[in-house]
């Protein structure tokens, strides 16, 4: 029996045929007690459902169809290292990468706490040396410069949580800038590479297998980039500008970097998760050791409620489940993040692959074929920018959306009234926007006689996450939640969340393509393709001809 079929399913249909109509409005006037009810703290996390087209009863349902689903037992299997990750046969530990060094975990007789605690270490020491001048470039200078190459989870977790945090780094290390390159293209290497200094740049390519071509593109790049401005042999370079963070030491060698160079990680460490292992070295390098530890620590206390709270008391699981209300019994396919925080500018894009990649699915653990919806479109915006751009849609089109609004209480304490009053300013907004969408022009008193166009509607749900200041500890918190989120919606639809075969498929067919840049398209290859790579061939033909 598939989990549509399913009691608590059935349940929970029947009970939307009497919300589904209700607007938000209504259910505020009717209970003037639903933040009371609806708000939850959690790991410097408060989050208010209020705001979603959810009753007391509706939230008893839910809890009542994660219990059917055994969703105890389920998070019980993701820390204990139980083999959750079936098409690859591995466990998904990436909570054991953020737990204390003195919690031992045993996998296969192996005490995994012990492996990743001696390879973070190993990774601290690389950051001091670095930090303390200690590593130098090809003619003796210290490094300035530090370059992320990667991609996917290598590079948007890093990405995002550097970008969040930088202003936390202690004063000694500031002048250690890093930067991040993904793009194929070269376009990001190309214009970093032209403003900073050889002798005083590192890379780290970040690659779990180190064979993504991705990564290796631009690291190739680099390299002959420093080949060429030192006249000195490949060896001596690698040696000097590269550090290696994989799970196949091996590959990493062959590449060139020796294995003094080399951070390692783990086979069932997922990429979109791998940012709490060595693979946050640029986290590391760009806020201080001790605050990639806070990071970590962060996370962990997530975890410990998650693991630990009942149900109906659990941020992940209730962030989980009432996606799940507004996805399969709401019928709402789309999801704005809304960060009001600047420094939280790439949250969305990170949540983007955390939850697509993650449940874009259609098939079940069993390989049978899914009748009903897994993980919505997502995309999102910092809030006043977002305001700007794409808040009409959400308050006045024809789409239901659901939103996540996410901002710090607290900034700028000690840095004057006039920041303190632009926080409260972004403040302002993000309350007002949640309410609008939810109430809409409800909230104006002679909102009846506006023309139609200036009419709004509301009733588009919203969950509001706060926490008391944004920092190392915060932040790690936050990400942790959304990662148990997607877990939990996992074990709902009962689909794998660790695995990604949609990417591989598009990745062999271009590699099988790179020939017909340069001969004669294939007869198997399809017209349209067959018609760009000709096109292709015409404007470079006329390009050489015209030089």
């Amino acid at each position: 029996m598939t989990v549509d079929h399913s009691p608590a399913w059935i349940a929970l249909n029947t009970h939307a045929d009497s919300v589904r109509d209700k607007h938000l409005t209504e259910m505020f006037a009717e209970d003037t007690q639903r933040f009371e009810k609806f708000c939850f703290s959690a790991a410097h996390c408060l989050t208010d459902f209020s705001k979603q087209r959810i009753t007391e009863d509706t939230l008893q349902l839910l809890i009542d169809l994660a219990a059917q689903q055994q969703l105890p037992q389920r998070i019980e299997a993701l820390f204990s290292g139980e083999k959750v990750n079936p098409s690859e046969n591995r466990p998904a530990l990436h909570t054991a990468l953020r737990q204390p060094k003195e919690l031992p975990l045993l996998v296969d007789g192996n005490d995994i706490s012990t492996e990743i605690h001696a390879s973070l270490e190993r990774m601290e020491v690389l950051v001091d040396q670095i930090h303390n001048g200690q590593w130098r470039g090809y003619d003796g200078s210290p490094i300035k410069n530090v370059v992320n190459i990667g991609v996917g989870g290598s590079d948007l977790g890093p990405l995002m949580t550097c970008r969040a945090l930088g202003q936390f780094a202690p004063e000694h290390i500031r002048d250690i800038e890093v930067h991040f390159v993904s793009s194929m293209d070269g376009s990001q290497l190309a214009r970093i590479l032209n403003h900073i200094d050889p002798a005083s740049t590192l890379f780290i390519v970040s690659s779990k297998s180190f064979t993504t071509i991705d990564t290796l593109t631009n690291a190739n790049t680099a390299r002959e980039w420093l080949v060429d401005n030192s006249g000195l042999p490949i060896e001596l370079i690698s040696q000097h500008h590269f550090i290696a963070i994989t799970a196949s030491p091996n590959k990493a060698a062959t590449w060139g970097i020796p294995e003094k160079n080399q951070l390692h990680f783990w086979d069932w460490t997922g990429g979109r998760y791998s940012m709490w292992s060595v693979i946050g070295m640029a986290i590391a390098l760009q806020t201080g050791n001790e605050n990639f530890r806070q990071f970590l620590a962060g996370a962990h206390k997530m975890d410990v409620h998650f693991r630990s709270a009942p149900l109906g008391e659990n941020l992940p699981v209730l962030l989980a489940m009432i996606g799940i209300w507004n996805i399969n019994f709401l019928d709402i396919h789309a999801h704005a993040v809304l960060p009001y925080d600047g420094r939280l500018e790439h949250v969305p894009a990170y949540l983007e692959q955390l939850e697509m990649e993650s449940n874009g699915k259609s098939v079940t653990l069993q390989g049978d074929k899914l009748n009903y919806a897994t993980c919505p479109i997502l995309w999102g915006e910092v809030g006043p920018n977002a305001q700007h751009a794409f808040y009409q849609l959400l308050h006045q089109g024809t789409e239901s959306v659901m939103c996540d609004f996410i901002a710090p209480a607290i900034r700028y304490q000690d840095q004057g009234e006039d920041l303190q009053a632009q926080h409260q300013l972004a403040l302002a907004n993000c309350l007002a926007q949640s309410r609008l969408l939810a109430l809409g022009d409800s909230v104006l008193d002679d909102a009846d006689n506006a023309p139609a166009h200036k009419r709004y509607r509301g009733n588009q749900p919203s969950t509001t996450i706060m926490f008391d200041t944004l920092n190392p500890e915060s932040l790690g918190a936050l990400i942790a939640m959304y990662e148990h989120k997607v877990y939990v919606q996992s074990v709902i639809w009962e689909i794998n969340p660790f695995d990604q075969w949609g990417v591989e498929l598009g990745k062999h067919v271009a590699t099988s393509l790179l020939d017909q840049f340069t001969e004669q398209a294939s007869s198997d290859t399809d017209c349209s393709t067959k018609g760009l790579i000709q096109y292709i061939q015409r404007q470079r033909k006329e390009s050489n001809d015209e030089g």
